[in-house]
């Protein structure tokens, strides 16, 4: 299964002038060893409650680790839809930066906001969504003139068609038990014709152990099955939930909420990207998908 898990899915801003900074800076990351046992990796039903519980929590204990990890690689300002590196600056599929001027952006599951801070740049006004506190901290780091938000993708405390665009670069869409919950709520907030492109391991890695070499090459389980991958503690709670949805039940859910499916872009992996990201590598890259990319708009 390719697992965001396994992974851990930009110049610097100003600090943010939209808002009092009410996020404490962040303690400079120190790699160690982590505390208290390794949690048990299974596969079991994990409700809606139960896997935003748990991925808030997760996030927040390895936020550091994340952004110590890749921030290098996914910058202060870039927008990178994915391990295989594909920029909007290229992909465009937000629509040609030029047009970006003046319109309003959701970002779901920002992260340290690269995203958010590229679109600004551009003249687009942003807002940075994300479930976990510490991953905001990070953003409020490296700064930018947008608002910040914790919230939980499934209810988006905006009023209804606040938002000419959304995008989600591996961001909530793969955390969550119910993606056409995250998908009406995205529909809600967009105004008419309203674009939202997000991004997701692609469905056909779940089939495969999620390692970079030649055992990620071997399909290990079945594609079709929707069981989640749960980590536990001692006790049973779940620590991280991912969910698998197949290629068709994406396309399914985006259609069953009112979108429009316009694009589906899965990126080929460059010559130039020599990276190992968790299970993404280029001996990988090269044979299967990594990443499919969903371009939605709202009719």
């Amino acid at each position: 299964m390719g697992s965001l898990r396994r992974v851990a899915p930009r110049r610097v801003g100003r600090k943010s002038t939209t808002r009092e900074p009410i996020i404490q800076e962040p303690e400079p990351y120190e790699p160690g060893e982590p505390e208290g046992p390794e949690p048990e990796a299974t596969r079991r039903d994990a409700g809606v409650a139960e896997s935003a519980r748990a991925n808030r929590g997760w996030w927040d204990r390895n936020a550091d680790e994340y952004q110590h990890e890749h921030g290098t690689f996914l910058g202060d300002d870039r927008f990178v839809w994915c391990p295989e590196g594909l920029d909007e600056v290229e992909a465009e599929l937000l629509g040609p930066a030029e047009d970006l001027k003046g319109r309003d952006v959701l970002e779901i599951g920002a992260g340290a906001a690269q995203c958010s801070r590229w679109l600004a740049a551009q003249g687009a006004r942003p807002v940075a969504l994300d479930l976990s506190h510490r991953q905001l901290q990070h953003a409020l780091r490296i700064g930018g003139p947008f608002p910040l938000v914790c919230a939980d993708a499934g209810a988006l405390p905006f009023a209804d068609a606040s938002f000419d665009l959304a995008c989600s670069a591996y961001g909530a869409l793969p955390f969550v038990a119910d993606p056409r919950l995250v998908l009406r709520e995205v529909r809600r907030v967009l105004r008419p014709g309203g674009r939202f492109v997000f991004s997701v391991t692609h469905p056909v890695r779940w089939a495969f152990p999620d390692e970079p070499g030649p055992d990620g090459l071997s399909v290990s389980s079945s594609y079709f099955d929707r069981t989640p991958y749960v980590e536990q503690d001692e006790e049973g709670r779940a620590v991280y939930v991912e969910h698998h949805r197949t290629l068709g039940d994406r396309v399914r859910d985006i259609a069953a909420t009112g979108f429009r499916l316009v694009d589906l872009v899965e990126p080929e992996w460059p010559a130039w990207n020599t990276t190992e990201w968790g299970g993404w590598s280029p001996l990988r890259g090269n044979l299967i998908p990594g990443t499919a990319i969903f371009v939605c708009e709202r009719d």
